[in-house]
């Protein structure tokens, strides 16, 4: 044992979309028809978040030539480590059987589409100085056995 506690620390962001409003279907009038307004602004800066990083030009390049529009909303801010960071993403399409829903259903499922080509790589994130005392006081244990052993020979 080193005598060294590493701590690992994680986030785990779990954000419903809640799906897009439509004003004409639900009829949202007043406080409601502002809400829905501010859900699709949402839904379209991550549209455009995602488009950015799903880019097939952009990923056959390799590069991160175009530009992603995170600071368009407060919902691409929060889920920009989700999104194109260091992190594991799970992405989690609820779509309706219903014929009446098939429009909706439908571009849900190309929206999870899009979302799916984004390429995260997400890597394990070590202090690099916590990681040298570990090292250190590994070190320093096996020096101390062997000092040790050359006392008792």
């Amino acid at each position: 044992e080193s005598g060294v506690d590493v701590t690992t620390s994680s986030r785990f962001t779990f954000v419903d979309l809640a799906g897009s409003e439509r004003m004409k279907k639900t009829g949202a009038e007043g406080e409601r028809a502002r809400e829905g307004i501010k859900i699709n602004e949402g839904l379209l800066a991550l549209g455009n978040v995602i488009n950015a990083l799903a880019d097939e030009e952009r990923l056959a390049r390799g590069g991160k030539a175009q530009h992603v529009p995170y600071r368009q909303s407060k919902l691409t801010r929060l889920l920009q480590d989700a999104l194109g960071g260091n992190s594991q993403t799970l992405f989690l399409a609820c779509v309706s059987p219903s014929d009446g829903n098939a429009p909706e259903t439908l571009s849900t499922l190309h929206y999870a589409n899009r979302a799916r080509n984004i390429k995260n790589a997400p890597t394990k994130n070590v202090d690099a100085t916590m990681l040298e005392v570990q090292r250190l006081h590994a070190l320093t244990y096996v020096l101390q056995n062997e000092l040790v052993k050359q006392m008792f020979q």
